[in-house]
């Protein structure tokens, strides 16, 4: 199998906290908008976190019929709605052979609520009472699952599942699939739903969530005021497609998947390595893919969850893998301060977020980064959007399990 193919992106889809498209989500982090808000999906009284990245005014009835909805979980409806977006944006139906067609779709918890709704139902009302549907709904391969049989994609059709690392290991992988010859076109990305009373409360009373009741204090990435993240949900898609071929038909090609970086920490089931080596080499790896030099004006899409030992260590990370005397080259953010922390999701809303920045040369910003930690010390972009001239995007997912990925990013030239 051929090694050196090139992988471009060729489509995009989103159902976000900021957005339920592309451009709502992308226009929305320019302008720092803040996705963060109370929880609406349940009454979070008398829980330790109250606030979340909620997706707001999403109509499963505009990507599903009504049977579909009803034999579905939210976080498969969100990844439908988004693949749909992605394939009508790349114009790929029709144009690939169905047998080179992939999916590989992330997510890091799959069907929490219709777990949580079928448990309730197991223990008040008998087994009798449990969905036969209880199964399909649940299980995480389900996304993938759905998007392939509505794409005809008839080649590898499969989840990532490595916490809050999946959506970026699915494209990862996906690229690979790409780059060795084994798709022509992939449909990737990833999704979560977990915005429920089961995942908050085990969340919070593991001290992962921030307690603020103030939207604009509680997802704080980099500040000394930090405590926690919040949690978030939705889904973004991406098409990645062979160059040569996206080229021919005349596809628009949004950028370049051009490194892929994969490790584990081997350390710890949630705390990530404390000198960052995993990460670091996750990092490394991408960019020597990537081919980056000294030269490259870079942007950084950072993982910068809001937690006190995430950030610190990422920050670290970024020191290895750049040398000490280049760590505050790049210019970076954490879109997560105003996403929240989508989980499954979160690597493929900030693959958009890079791609974007890349092609416009806008750098989103931090949101209400007002009190920098000390000890983290790169060069953060606070409260606003910086335009500058960028040739390389990387974007960093770290997941519980020691689960470490950097993507890597250029235009097309």
């Amino acid at each position: 199998m051929s090694e050196d193919r090139r992988v471009a992106v060729t489509g995009m889809g989103a159902i976000t906290p900021l957005g339920n498209s592309v451009s709502e989500t992308w226009e929305a982090m320019k302008a720092g908008k803040n996705g963060i808000a109370r929880i609406t999906q349940f009454d979070p009284e008398g829980f330790k976190a109250t606030l979340a990245a909620e997706v707001k005014d999403f109509d499963p009835g505009q990507y599903l019929e009504k049977q579909e909805i009803l034999r579905t979980d939210r976080f498969t409806q969100f990844a439908v709605a988004a693949a749909q977006q992605a394939a009508e944006d790349s114009a790929i139906e029709g144009k690939v052979n169905p047998d080179r067609f992939s999916v590989l779709f992330g997510t890091g918890i799959g069907g929490i609520e219709t777990f949580e709704r079928e448990h309730r139902n197991l223990m008040e009302r008998g087994p009798r009472r449990v969905s036969a549907l209880f199964v399909p709904m649940m299980i995480c391969n389900m996304a993938a699952g759905m998007i392939a049989i509505r794409h005809d994609c008839r080649g590898t059709a499969m989840p990532a599942v490595t916490a809050c690392a999946s959506a970026s290991n699915a494209i990862g992988e996906a690229m690979r699939l790409i780059r060795h010859g084994y798709a022509d076109a992939v449909i990737t990305g990833g999704t979560e739903a977990a915005v429920c009373p089961s995942s908050v409360a085990g969340f919070a009373n593991m001290k992962a969530l921030s307690t603020s009741t103030d939207p604009n204090a509680a997802s704080l990435p980099f500040d000394k005021r930090r405590n926690g993240f919040v949690i978030g949900e939705g889904a973004v898609s991406l098409v990645l497609e062979e160059y040569e071929h996206a080229k021919a038909r005349g596809a628009r090609i949004y950028g370049e998947i051009c490194g892929y970086g994969t490790t584990c920490d081997a350390y710890h089931i949630t705390s990530p390595e404390p000198n960052a080596r995993g990460a670091a080499k996750a990092m490394e790896d991408a960019m020597r893919e990537a081919g980056y030099t000294e030269a490259d004006h870079v942007y950084l899409n950072a993982h910068g969850t809001g937690t006190p030992m995430n950030d610190l260590v990422e920050c670290k990370a970024v020191h290895a893998a750049f040398g000490d005397a280049n760590a505050r080259k790049p210019w970076v953010s954490s879109t997560k301060s105003m996403t929240g922390h989508m989980l499954g999701a979160a690597g493929a809303v900030e693959a958009l977020a890079s791609l974007f920045a890349l092609e416009e040369g806008i750098v989103p910003p931090t949101i209400n980064l007002m009190e920098q930690d000390e000890n983290c010390d790169l060069n953060y972009v606070a409260g606003q959007a910086l335009q500058e001239n960028l040739t390389l995007a990387l974007s960093n997912s770290l997941g519980f399990g020691g689960h470490n990925v950097c993507l890597a990013f250029r235009k097309v030239k």
